[in-house]
């Protein structure tokens, strides 16, 4: 089988999880990458192997290169993913997809038109238990969905001195907690429950209006010690948290929080959805167990085997019983996906497209709509 090749576009923290999940595919080669400037480029090169280093633009002219991902600061999504698919790239980009829900809905297009793999990376859809409820719901378990709740809560940004370059809306859009985690937990529930979010209210809240940003570079994660000398004071106008009231569909109903400055929360993504016969709880924290709640009988704690999930889910459980699939093995589920696509484009497309980062993309503005009135918006 020819290997497929591939281009790596940024090398903070998202750009080193991509590279490590497309070595675990077996088929995909990662040939070159690109950087803020040509020396972060050439460092990444030569931390993880990769034969080239060369600016995006001078990449994306090379036939060799079939597919690019797009690891960069939000404002660069846009621009990069429409010339990569000008070039007849494959593309798979971060969320959110691009600043504006009209970019988004044109890069969709784009991708449709040019028949090309496109991928928004809603990667936490691919964990095996995820896709157990899924298939739970489709199957009747749950009966008739009604109650959906949640939070992503985060505590990476807690302090004014923690700093990122999404703090900064030139860079990150306006949306910060909302647009990076919350987005991912509106993709989450749709995708789970088969339903859309109809209407919706929300609160957005920004605690640090000022935050004390580095003289140096610091990656995504770190840079949690750094001394009061070392950063200048910066206006900050992105939020901090959000909280949004929901309809789905026509009777489900209801609420999720996203926080970046909640102390002791890593990286703490739940759901709880609550159907007519019974309702299942799951946290990325803990992702090998699902809770599986019963009115009449004891409750349960399922652990992640694949032998004994329902057919479609045990497909995104690659290890034995006991043996834990996490974040990065959910990224490698979703590039899969993709690259079976890339390697034959009449395979099926089981992976998140551009169109779902176009329908995300509206949501939050939607968001922001709403918690600019503070009044309840249709979606």
């Amino acid at each position: 089988m020819r290997k497929i090749r591939t281009a790596m576009f940024g090398t903070g923290f998202m750009g080193k999880v991509h590279t490590e999940a497309i070595r675990r595919l077996g088929n995909v080669e990662v040939v070159a990458v690109a950087g803020v400037d040509q020396a972060d480029a050439e460092k990444f090169a030569a931390t993880f192997g990769i034969p080239k280093a060369a600016g995006w633009e001078e990449l994306l002219a090379d036939k060799e290169i079939d597919a690019v991902h797009i690891c960069t600061p939000n404002y660069l999504h846009y621009g990069m993913s429409k010339a990569a698919l000008e070039a007849g790239k494959n593309v798979l980009c971060e969320k959110p997809l691009t600043m504006t829900h009209a970019e988004a809905v044109e890069l969709a297009a784009l991708g449709k038109a040019k028949n090309l793999a496109n991928c928004v990376n809603h990667n936490l859809r691919c964990y095996p238990l995820v896709q157990q409820v899924r298939s739970m719901i489709e199957a009747g378990e749950l009966g008739d969905v009604l109650i959906v709740n949640g939070t992503y809560f985060q505590d990476w940004l807690l302090y004014d001195t923690d700093w990122n370059w999404r703090a900064q809306a030139n860079e990150n859009g306006v949306l910060r907690a909302m647009g990076d985690i919350g987005s991912h937990w509106m993709d989450q529930i749709q995708h789970v429950t088969g339903l859309k979010i109809t209407s919706l209210c929300a609160d957005l809240q920004t605690f640090h209006h000022s935050r004390k940003k580095p003289k140096g570079a610091v990656e995504t994660f770190t840079g949690k010690k750094l001394a009061p000398s070392d950063y200048d004071s910066v206006e900050i106008t992105t939020d901090d948290f959000g909280a949004v009231l929901m309809r789905l569909g026509e009777r489900a109903r209801g609420s999720f929080a996203v926080s970046q400055m909640s102390a002791g929360r890593k990286n703490r993504f739940e759901f709880e959805i609550y159907g007519s016969k019974c309702g299942v709880a799951w946290n990325q924290e803990r992702p090998d167990e699902l809770w599986i709640g019963q009115r009449n009988t004891p409750n349960q704690i399922m652990i992640k085997d694949g032998s004994l999930m329902h057919p479609r889910a045990a497909a995104f459980a690659d290890l034995p019983g006991g043996h834990s699939e996490g974040y990065d093995d959910a990224h490698k589920q979703n590039f899969r996906r993709f690259y079976k696509r890339v390697a034959d484009p009449s395979a099926p497309i089981e992976y998140p497209t551009f169109a779902d980062g176009a329908h995300g993309m509206g949501l939050l503005e939607k968001v922001l709509e709403s918690s600019k009135t503070r009044a309840w918006v249709d979606c």
